[in-house]
């Protein structure tokens, strides 16, 4: 009886966490079918009449620039950027955790050490060598350090993992003529799904909702991004911002996060408790 208590105690707990993590959520979304009066004039959670003219209006973004141009361009930014990190992360992982090769242990305490490093720290030298490079005002700062495996939180979660799987299996392929490119492709990605789509959901996220990175390195409206397009729809000329179309553009912005995370919601939970576990 006692225990059955505690439970319930936990349950209603977390419920009412969960209630206060999803209110705000909530709030945005029924916000984006309010007029802007009913937004600041009203304590009252449901609209009083559902309108989607506030998605109508803000899908017509500012100037000649719409919705779907910032949309396409993020996906344009995202999935390149995302692919290449992960098949990059992969690779370099798998060296880490498997082959032997010279100053292995060096690179590797190398590589750890990026992760202390803020961003406020090297976002100058790395615009530097960006504009150097005429990259500036295009894709390529996102993508090509993607390409080159600069993301060390993914090479790390993926040695884990890797390291987690039992070399017999390595040995196996080998006495079956496998090479390490073959290994890794055929007996060891297969096995390491979980953590390559926890990787893809994490960086698919971050590089979707990444306001500071995109404000420094795109200049041009018309390549830019969801999250440059909502926050040049704050700056209104008219002084009146129309916070019920931002509801509206805020939430059609998350609904790709948001359908991607509970498609592979399994796989995510099952790679996040798995990462760094001795099989």
């Amino acid at each position: 009886m006692a225990r059955v208590s505690r439970d319930s105690i936990k349950y209603i707990l977390l419920i009412a966490v969960g209630m206060i993590m999803i209110y705000p959520f909530v709030w945005m979304c029924l916000a984006s079918f309010k007029s802007n009066d009913e937004i600041f004039g009203s304590l009252n959670l449901l609209p009083s009449k559902i309108s989607f003219a506030p998605f109508a209006k803000g899908w017509e973004g500012s100037g000649q620039y719409t919705y779907t141009n910032f949309f396409s361009n993020s996906f344009w930014l995202v999935i390149p950027t995302t692919l290449f990190t992960v098949l990059s992360s992969v690779v370099v992982s798998y060296a880490f955790a498997r082959l032997k090769f010279h100053f292995k242990n060096a690179a590797f305490m190398l590589m750890i050490a990026t992760l202390m490093l803020p961003n406020a720290v090297v976002i100058i030298p790395r615009y530097m060598i960006f504009n150097n490079l005429h990259w500036v005002d295009s894709y390529l700062p996102f993508i090509v350090p993607a390409l080159l495996a600069c993301n060390s939180f993914f090479i790390f979660m993926m040695v884990q993992f890797f390291r987690g799987l039992p070399k017999e299996l390595d040995e196996s392929a080998y006495i079956d003529g496998c090479n390490s490119f073959e290994i890794l492709v055929k007996i060891l990605a297969p096995l390491c799904k979980p953590a390559i789509i926890s990787a893809f959901l994490f960086q698919f996220i971050w590089t979707w909702n990444d306001f500071f990175n995109s404000l420094i390195y795109i200049n041009s409206v018309s390549k830019y991004t969801v999250t440059l397009g909502l926050r040049m729809s704050l700056d209104n000329e008219s002084g009146v911002t129309p916070w019920n179309q931002v509801m509206a553009m805020s939430f059609m912005t998350i609904v790709p996060c948001v359908l991607l995370f509970f498609f592979a919601q399994k796989y995510f939970v099952e790679g996040i408790a798995t990462t760094g576990l001795k099989g």
